[in-house]
């Protein structure tokens, strides 16, 4: 052999000749490495089998984190059919807005939600209050939801309490943005900002079809 015999050399030979060790069985059963755990030498196969543990272990693992997901995900399936179907048995569209709030507080435990619309037609109440021209402009420059931790925006003052993290979706209507609706929580993780938003976007598309059956403001 004119290559020089290192660890990685032996490595690729082994790896392209994988009859070695069947050719050279009394090898195999006769070679001996370190323990991970422990200071004795043991056999290749068994060295093998602790590995094979191991690993299943980890997929053990694996399968357990996907588990929880899954069921995670299942609940809050149901959660959000529960609040949808709410919203489809409202007959007056005046009461939807409430019922938009009102339903993600309870149907998914939300401590804090908050609603404003503009250029709508609703009667005076909490979700016609003010907005200032900032907020709008806020509103409108929304390519997304917001998730994450309150950065003193002044939309957070909407909620009766001053939250630790917070989310901000945006309602919109033909292709303009008529309202925000705020969820705010004390609990900083609640809202994380490495959460996805497709669900905050689930929330937004059907709040904002719910909504469209209020008039233009004239």
């Amino acid at each position: 052999m004119t290559e020089q015999l290192t660890a990685l050399t032996v490595a690729r030979f082994l790896q392209e000749n994988p009859a070695f060790f069947a050719e050279h069985a009394e090898l195999f059963a006769a070679l001996s490495v370190p323990h991970p755990s422990d200071t004795r030498a043991i056999s290749l196969g068994e060295r093998q089998i602790l590995i094979l543990r191991d690993r299943q272990k980890e997929l053990e693992q694996r399968l357990a984190i996907l588990s929880h997901q899954a069921t995670f995900n299942q609940g809050t399936a149901q959660k959000m059919n529960h609040w949808c179907t709410q919203l489809l048995a409202v007959d007056d569209p005046q009461l939807v807005p409430g019922h938009i709030v009102g339903g993600l507080i309870e149907s998914f435990e939300v401590p804090d939600a908050a609603l404003r619309m503009w250029g709508v037609s609703l009667p005076e109440g909490p979700f016609t209050e003010a907005v200032t021209s900032d907020e709008q402009t806020f509103a409108h420059g929304m390519s997304a939801p917001y998730c994450g931790p309150n950065k003193d925006l002044s939309v957070a003052n909407w909620l009766k309490h001053p939250p630790a993290s917070m989310a901000i979706i945006p309602i919109h209507r033909e292709a303009q943005t008529v309202g925000l609706l705020i969820l705010g929580s004390p609990d900083n993780e609640r809202f994380a900002a490495d959460m996805g938003t497709t669900f905050l976007e689930s929330i937004g598309q059907m709040a904002s079809a719910a909504l469209s059956r209020l008039p233009l403001a004239t």
